[in-house]
């Protein structure tokens, strides 16, 4: 399975890459390779990192709910809590996305 993960850009080493931190991680830095996104980012500027090449910007609140999913799948191996990790999901009825979201994929009428 490949996993993206969201760092945080602290500074640039030199042009195209840049290191960065994960939110629960701020003293580890890892250097990345920025040399793949539309437009170059600025320290503060949240990338989608996959093998130390960021593959695309994010959101603060995107990076941050894509952070506490990935400490939940942690929690929860762990046998620990990780309710509180997924707030935004509880009590709310999942959705498909627009694209799978056609006629085909309706619940029938009752």
């Amino acid at each position: 399975m490949c996993l993206g993960i969201p760092l945080q850009l602290q500074t640039f080493q030199a042009p195209g890459l840049a290191l960065c931190a994960a939110a629960d991680q701020p003293g580890e830095l890892r250097a990345v390779d920025t040399s793949l996104l539309d437009s170059t980012p600025v320290p503060g500027d949240w990338l989608l990192v996959h093998v130390n090449i960021a593959i695309r910007a994010l959101a603060p609140d995107e990076a941050g709910q894509i952070t506490n999913a990935l400490l939940a799948v942690t929690a929860a191996a762990a046998g620990e809590p990780f309710e509180h990790l997924l707030a935004d999901l509880i009590d709310r009825e999942p959705t498909l996305p627009p694209h799978l979201a056609s006629p085909m994929h309706t619940e029938p009428e009752t």
